[in-house]
């Protein structure tokens, strides 16, 4: 292996370990067996490395969104890009803060401006290509009618807000263990966003039985059965 692919390699794991800001030009050297001009030969010093990891970061994510073939259902492979989405940064939470500029200041990242525009925002393709496939997955359900058509890119811009608060929201632990806030949260907020643009309800809960393994968002709870309170008769005296 290359020293540049070792230095990136070397940098993932410790970057896991102990995140960003733990990287340093000497302690790669060192786990590697260079020297510290290694990083400044290769990546023209730690801001490259850090966009050499971001880079490489976005390829894998972007591998990860689409890992599940398309169907005949664009409702099922939206939810199933977006439960992808999940498990890639739970599994990944330091590469995943590194990714989107959740770092000290210290750290700069060319990440990306305005996602609405023309999905095209950031300076990075590997950033550009990741955010393609999700307007891709919106066009697929306005072709076929599952919601509303409109702005492909506007729409992904929201279903990626949604995702990327409800992940940092389960990575510090604010849903618990054990995944449980996919179907009392994830679920459900997906589920009112796609009604919100036009979908049906019903055929939304049809797309969630459908992926492997189903993840069925709890219906909503009836109304409380309003209790008639009888008052008692007053004796007259």
């Amino acid at each position: 292996m290359e020293i540049r692919e070792r230095l990136i390699e070397e940098s993932l794991q410790v970057l896991e370990e102990s995140g960003p800001e733990a990287l340093s030009a000497r302690m790669l050297a060192k786990r590697i067996g260079a020297s510290t001009m290694a990083v400044y030969t290769h990546f023209d010093g730690m801001p490259g490395l850090y966009e050499a990891l971001v880079r490489e970061s976005f390829v894998q994510f972007g591998g990860h969104l689409h890992r599940r073939p398309d169907t005949d259902d664009p409702v099922a492979d939206l939810l199933a890009s977006g439960l992808a989405y999940r498990e890639y940064a739970l599994t990944y939470p330091q590469r995943y803060r590194l990714m989107f500029g959740i770092t000290s200041p210290s750290i700069t990242l060319p990440v990306g401006r305005d996602l609405t525009v023309d999905g095209n925002p950031a300076a990075l393709s590997e950033i550009n290509s990741v955010f393609a496939q999700i307007p891709a997955f919106v066009e697929r359900c306005m072709t076929a009618g599952a919601i509303d058509e409109g702005d492909p890119v506007a729409v992904a811009a929201q279903i990626w807000t949604m995702m990327h608060g409800y992940v940092l929201a389960e990575i510090i632990g604010v849903f618990g263990t054990g995944g449980v806030g996919v179907s009392r949260v994830l679920a459900p907020h997906i589920t009112n966003l796609l009604v919100g643009l036009g979908g049906d309800r019903e055929r939304i809960q049809l797309s969630f039985q459908r992926l492997d393994p189903p993840a069925t968002p709890p219906r909503p709870a009836p109304p409380p059965t309003a209790t008639v309170r009888r008052g008692r008769r007053t004796r007259n005296p």
